[in-house]
């Protein structure tokens, strides 16, 4: 499952740092990050199976990801792709107040998910899972965040780890090497640590890592 690691407004010199690994089957079509030319202004992957996205930019500083939220036993047939929402938001003009608050109602149409976003003003995330279900948005503060497959800094071992090494290759920057090299660690957690998110512990174990690899499936 991905992995979406934010300093936002948390270094000097750059307002939004981030690093960020896509997790899918393998067998899932995909278009690799590039300006849309149905949407020149957006830059992001694009899902070539429902025609969405997982994360991305604009030119005028708007910004995007989603994360799926991991529970096999609560997933509907037929709902609409969530990549969508990171396409419409994006292609839109809202405020990130105001997507907040239309997530609110149109939220429950998908399986689960989080999404992160930011207008270039104020960065917001909605997790639909949250207040038992129901689903809450709010605009988070300056700091270093970590969102997996649950809510926002759910101590999950990669969320935790990943973390903390975000902070430490803040200092590195403008020097990228330490934020790829987080994000290619492939160690698996050690049992005892691993989440119970009703997949087999095999899968929990090979899921635990940052960068995911497993028959079929992985991190790409």
């Amino acid at each position: 499952m991905c992995l979406i690691l934010v300093a936002w407004q948390a270094h000097p010199d750059y307002p939004l740092v981030l690093a960020a690994n896509r997790d899918e089957f393998f067998a899932r079509p995909a278009a690799e990050a590039a300006w849309w030319k149905d949407a020149p202004q957006l830059f992001a992957g694009r899902d070539l199976e429902a025609g969405g996205t997982w994360l991305g930019f604009t030119r005028k500083g708007r910004f995007a990801g989603l994360t799926n939220f991991r529970d096999p036993g609560r997933q509907r047939p037929d709902t609409p792709s969530r990549g969508a929402l990171v396409a419409d938001f994006l292609s839109g003009n809202e405020s990130t107040a105001e997507a907040l608050t239309r997530l609110a109602t149109e939220g429950p149409r998908y399986n689960g998910f989080n999404l992160l976003l930011s207008d270039g003003e104020t960065l917001g995330i909605h997790e639909s899972e949250a207040a038992g279900g129901a689903g809450a948005g709010r605009i988070l503060e300056p700091g270093v965040y970590a969102l997996s497959n649950h809510l926002l800094d759910t101590p999950w071992p990669k969320v935790v780890a990943g973390k903390s090494r975000l902070q430490r290759a803040l200092i590195a920057l403008p020097d990228e090497n330490p934020l790829r090299e987080l994000l290619r660690d492939d160690r698996p957690a050690p049992d005892e640590a691993l989440p119970r998110t009703g997949v087999s512990l095999p899968w929990e174990r090979m899921l635990s890592s940052a960068f995911i690899r497993a028959p079929g499936y992985g991190t790409r």
